[in-house]
């Protein structure tokens, strides 16, 4: 019969067809994979980083550029003085509002332990930068009617000009310094109370109460007299003759992570600009294994460097150390320790503290058996003017025949100095 040849043909090898078009289409496409080469823009001195900047007041630049307004004018203004001091200033056209960002107040100053970076992609050129944000600041962006915030920070009758330098930095620290620039103010100013007249009469009567101790007294002067660091004269290993941990205090050891740094970096590390004494130890410093002790060696010696470059600043005939960067934590500590005049010099006994500290922290570098050849250069010093100070220090001078040629200085325990003499007055 026709019947069989006239049926329908069967549909079930279009449904297959169908569905295999469906699950086909239902695959997301797969991203293109390309293989970069990564590297990392450190960070150049005469050039600014990006900056990270953003409007928690909901004004979009991009948005009002694409209205029609044109495009936002903004402009990076730098402290003359103090570089790490920034601010961020956003103009949007025909508005009379700006937006104003600083790296010293608001946000950019709480302290952010987040790292931030920018990523450019060249896929013709197959390279991928990573730009470091500058100093990791965090502009908040708060709008500002122009004109109107200098206005209201200017006293009407200003008397700047007839305040001492002192009362200017306070000044000008109560109306711009950060809090914690704020309380330090403060306690300076807590420690110079003793120039209240009252405050003198006070102290006078209490005096009357309090017993001396003659014994305590002239071992005080002795040390002020030595002019030397902090010492233990019980110290039963030279480890613990000259205390460290009052010489580089707990904070410190943060901001001078300079030669560990430079050592690990891939690039070899420059360390020409360093003082002798230090570049002739980074070749024994790079064969110690245990970190921490590769650590605290090259921070003891990123101490020395410090101490030698701040002798060289404040000396008028030494010009090299003029462009070096000490931290503004050992900055202060040196200014006061040291005793900077007016005239940026160090007076004659406060030198002699500071190469007394620099030959405590030589020892401690060379596992107390030191030359004083190299450190002498760096101090611009006699080699026999050395070896006196180092036998002021309580050292000796021993001959190492095997291992060195010449003398080294060991520091025998316990702890003894040379007697003190004391010159006759000429009547």
């Amino acid at each position: 019969m026709d019947s069989d040849t006239n049926a329908p043909k069967s549909k079930t090898p279009k449904k297959e067809k169908i569905k295999k078009n469906k699950k086909q289409k239902d695959v997301p496409p797969q991203p293109d994979r390309i293989e970069v080469a990564v590297e990392v823009v450190h960070e150049h001195p005469n050039k600014t980083a990006p900056v990270v900047g953003y409007f928690p007041s909901g004004f979009d630049p991009v948005k009002n550029y694409a209205s029609g307004s044109g495009p936002s004018e903004f402009q990076l203004y730098r402290h003359r003085n103090m570089s790490k001091r920034m601010q961020l200033v956003v103009r949007p056209p025909g508005s009379s509002v700006e937006f104003v960002g600083s790296s010293f107040s608001g946000e950019a100053a709480a302290g952010h332990r987040a790292m931030f970076a920018l990523g450019v992609l060249d896929k013709e050129a197959g390279t991928l930068k990573i730009v470091p944000i500058a100093g990791n600041k965090i502009f908040r962006l708060e709008p500002k009617i122009k004109g109107m915030e200098a206005a209201d920070n200017e006293p009407a009758n200003s008397t700047l000009e007839e305040m001492t330098p002192q009362q200017k930095i306070a000044e000008t620290t109560s109306i711009w310094g950060t809090k914690r620039d704020i309380e330090k103010a403060k306690k300076k100013l807590a420690l110079k109370q003793d120039e209240d007249p009252n405050s003198q009469r006070n102290l006078d009567v209490k005096l009357k109460n309090v017993s001396v101790n003659k014994s305590a007294l002239e071992s005080t002067e002795s040390h002020i007299s030595r002019n030397i660091p902090p010492y233990d004269t019980s110290a039963t290993t030279p480890q613990e003759a000259y205390v460290l941990d009052k010489i580089i205090l707990t904070g410190e050891w943060d901001y001078l992570q300079d030669i560990y740094k430079n050592m690990h970096q891939e690039e070899k590390a420059d360390f020409s600009s360093y003082p002798t004494f230090v570049r002739n130890r980074v070749e024994r410093l790079r064969k110690i294994k245990d970190e921490s002790e590769q650590r605290k060696l090259s921070c003891i010696l990123s101490y020395i460097n410090h101490l030698i470059k701040f002798k060289d600043q404040h000396s008028f005939d030494v010009f090299s150390a003029k462009s070096h960067k000490i931290p503004n934590i050992l900055r202060h500590k040196f200014t006061n320790m040291f005793a900077v005049s007016e005239l940026r010099r160090l007076p004659p006994e406060k030198i002699s503290l500071l190469v007394s500290y620099v030959l405590v922290l030589t020892l401690f570098a060379d596992d107390f058996l030191t030359d004083c050849t190299d450190i002498a250069k760096d101090l611009s010093m006699n080699v026999m003017a050395v070896r006196q100070v180092y036998e002021q220090l309580g050292c000796k001078f021993t001959r190492q025949k095997s291992a060195f040629n010449g003398l080294r200085a060991t520091l025998p325990v316990p702890l003894k100095f040379p007697e003190l003499t004391q010159r006759k007055r000429k009547r």
